[in-house]
């Protein structure tokens, strides 16, 4: 009596099953032309990760927190980094960096463009808003189906997955940073004679860039976050140092590669953040 009946039923796995085979019926040598042009992008960014000597990056990470912060946050993220390699995770780091790197990378030149176009188009908002929440909203185990369904395991899937799980906030964040731009400003802006596409880069764009940089932030935040995810589906990385110490029942593994992951996503974060902080100051010097 208080069941649903069972004679209403509507389902939509077929017409999503058939949607997938036209997909792949259709347009496989597109997603193989993919496909190769991320597994190519991949290995050549890990080729140039891994020629960098390993003292390098720990200096170099030392030199910039001194240089945002101080020299004991500049030693602390160093030691931070350094107890990563010590952990046995050095390979497994850059291989994550990698993942994360890459889907960064393609998250700023979708999502900057995309928020823009938001800010300025009235429709595009009205469409994206609902999309952006949903995608937000989705559990990251659902972004493994069409990475999976589309680029079989892998490196691939797992940098197509990360990305589109990662994306939402840039886009948000550089909405929210244009249509936020102070209005005496841009009115200021307008008086002067500038076209829209001045108006943009000259004054709307760096009067945002704090804010999209946060998103940038977050954009990674939400990469790394992905990183024990994909190891499911064939990445390797820290993340699958997690997978198998979860299989295996190993403690002290699973929470040392846990500690690792804490640590990177800590150094991205703070370095990050740290370069958003500098150009808040520097904009509000110049203001």
């Amino acid at each position: 009596m208080f069941n649903f009946p069972e004679k209403i039923d509507f389902s939509i796995k077929e017409i999503i099953d058939k949607f997938v085979d036209w997909l792949l019926n259709n347009f496989s040598t597109i997603f193989d032309t993919i496909r190769d042009i991320i597994l190519s992008i991949f290995n050549t960014v890990q080729f140039i990760f891994e020629l960098i000597p390993w003292w390098l990056y720990i200096l170099l990470l030392i030199y910039a927190g001194w240089r945002i912060y101080s020299a004991k946050i500049g030693l602390l993220l160093g030691s931070m980094l350094f107890l990563i390699g010590a952990f046995g995770l050095w390979e497994l780091m850059i291989y994550t960096l990698v993942i994360v790197f890459i889907s960064v990378v393609v998250s700023i030149f979708i999502g900057i463009p995309m928020g823009i176009i938001m800010a300025k188009s009235t429709l595009v908002e009205r469409i994206l808003k609902p999309i952006l929440d949903g995608m937000q909203t989705m559990p990251s185990f659902v972004y493994l189906i069409p990475a999976i369904m589309l680029f079989s395991i892998g490196k691939v899937p797992a940098v197509f997955a990360t990305t589109i799980y990662a994306i939402p906030p840039l886009i948000r964040l550089t909405y929210l940073g244009i249509v936020n731009v102070d209005e005496e400003v841009v009115e200021a802006g307008i008086s002067f004679g500038s076209t829209s596409k001045q108006m943009l880069i000259k004054i709307e764009l760096p009067q945002a860039l704090s804010t999209i940089m946060t998103g940038v932030n977050q954009t990674t935040m939400m990469a790394m976050a992905m990183v024990v995810i994909s190891s499911m589906i064939g990445a390797e990385g820290i993340g699958q140092e997690v997978l198998i110490s979860i299989r295996q029942i190993e403690i002290g593994r699973g929470f040392q590669a846990g500690l690792a992951i804490v640590f990177l996503a800590i150094i991205l974060d703070r370095v990050i953040q740290g370069i958003a902080i500098k150009i808040d100051q520097k904009e509000g010097l110049d203001g």
